[in-house]
């Protein structure tokens, strides 16, 4: 059967993106549609996790949308964040967001390359004693509380969003070919919308490790693991599979 349509579960990519030079190529169609959105805990969900974050001297971040979360929460909590807190950012990007809610110059913040060694790296000896409060979601990996506790460091984590389903029920999966997911919610939001789906000929596409798990839990065989080192992202391994499709 010839691959003609594609549902991805993200947001439609910018400018310049390689899923119109595939389309060029061997006319297929994608279409973006992400399968959840990403929303702040309530007060009364973030007590539940019975953190104190002024018990914390450092703060973790690893997305823009925890570091909103996070002051929304300190704001309806009436929490004030003394100005000696000092900030970890996985990047470079969620560090220039704090700009959003605190005065960037007046504060301790620190940025990595996007990997949890880097943050390791730049807490060094000098930071080591402090008291870090790990922000996630509940659908992050652990990659950061793992390489924390492999270093012995005092922290705790708190989820401060939550991923949350979208209606996808105007879908009509069964007119597509190939459908890629990459997180376990996008996995839990298609079974919540299709409680009755069944695979047939549809093709799914994985990609990072953690959705893997869950697809598989639910009974979903993948015909494309991604990230390879031949295919290191799904523009890349959807063209591969098509030129070999092709022959």
């Amino acid at each position: 059967m010839n691959v003609r349509n594609i549902l991805i579960s993200q947001q439609p990519p910018k400018a310049n993106s390689p899923y119109a030079e595939i389309t060029a190529k061997y006319g297929v169609k994608f279409d973006f549609v992400p399968f959840f959105s990403i929303e702040p805990l309530s007060s009364r969900e973030f007590r539940a996790q019975r953190i104190n974050i002024l018990d914390h001297t450092a703060i973790v971040f690893s997305a823009r949308s925890t570091i909103d979360a996070f002051f929304h929460l300190c704001s309806e909590l009436r929490v004030k964040i003394p100005e000696t807190m000092k900030y970890f950012c996985t990047t470079e990007a969620v560090a220039m967001y704090l700009q959003k809610h605190i005065v960037y110059r007046k504060r301790k913040i620190f940025f990595g390359d996007g990997t949890a060694s880097s943050l390791i790296s730049l807490i060094g000896t000098k930071h080591k004693g402090e008291k870090f409060l790990v922000a996630t979601s509940d659908s992050a990996n652990n990659d950061i509380t793992r390489v924390f506790e492999e270093q012995g460091f005092d922290f705790s984590s708190a989820i401060f969003v939550k991923p949350v389903s979208r209606d996808l029920k105007s879908l009509a999966l069964p007119d597509y070919d190939m459908i890629v997911l990459y997180n376990p919610s996008d996995v839990k939001s298609l079974f919540e919308n299709f409680p009755d789906f069944s695979q047939g000929g549809i093709r799914f596409v994985s990609y990072g490790k953690s959705v893997v798990k869950a697809m598989t839990d639910k009974g979903l065989s993948i015909e494309i693991s991604a990230p390879t080192s031949a295919a290191p992202s799904v523009a890349k391994a959807i063209e591969l599979y098509l030129e070999k499709s092709d022959k």
